[in-house]
């Protein structure tokens, strides 16, 4: 699995930044997961972590690709993810940077429920090994940013617990 890429395709209008009020709470959050090491960039300089609030029904603001690295986001730093198609492998996107890798897997969830405001992406080895074999999990064989990992996150919300 190669990781720290774009696996869809991302239909990206370029434009201007949202004003700071707005991403103001979501930038709060990002730089308490950043400095707590949830969010941020590996050994072999690959990012990993994204956050997002819901916007307008199905349209949410999420952090950048390629944004792990910078401790501390700008408004230049989100975007506005506008339409996902999970069959087309397609997002569409307009903003000043291009959408994180992980888009997809946040569009899914708010489409698998209205009351999801929020979508949190976080790495941490030992929470994830000590969750093991204890809460439900994805398909090995389904890779970050693809349909397949999409449709995993909707078996998962649709089949279990994990709601809850």
């Amino acid at each position: 699995m190669q990781d720290g890429v774009i696996k869809f395709t991302c239909n990206w209008t370029k434009a201007e930044p949202f004003a700071p009020e707005i991403i103001a709470e979501l930038n709060y959050w990002r730089q308490i997961l950043y400095a707590k090491g949830l969010i941020g960039l590996d050994k072999q300089g690959i990012g990993y972590g994204n956050i997002s609030i819901r916007y307008q029904q199905n349209q949410f603001i999420i952090s950048g690709s390629g944004t792990g690295q910078h401790p501390e986001l700008s408004n230049e730093h989100y975007t506005l993810v506008t339409n996902f198609n999970v069959h087309r492998n397609t997002v569409d996107a307009v903003g000043p940077i291009i959408a994180s890798s992980e888009s997809m897997t946040h569009a899914i969830l708010y489409q698998c429920d209205s009351s999801i405001n929020a979508v949190v992406h976080v790495h941490h080895r030992d929470l994830w090994r000590s969750l093991m074999y204890k809460v439900p999990t994805t398909d090995k064989k389904a890779e970050y940013g693809t349909p397949e990992m999409a449709k995993e996150m909707v078996r998962l919300y649709s089949k279990t617990e994990l709601p809850k």
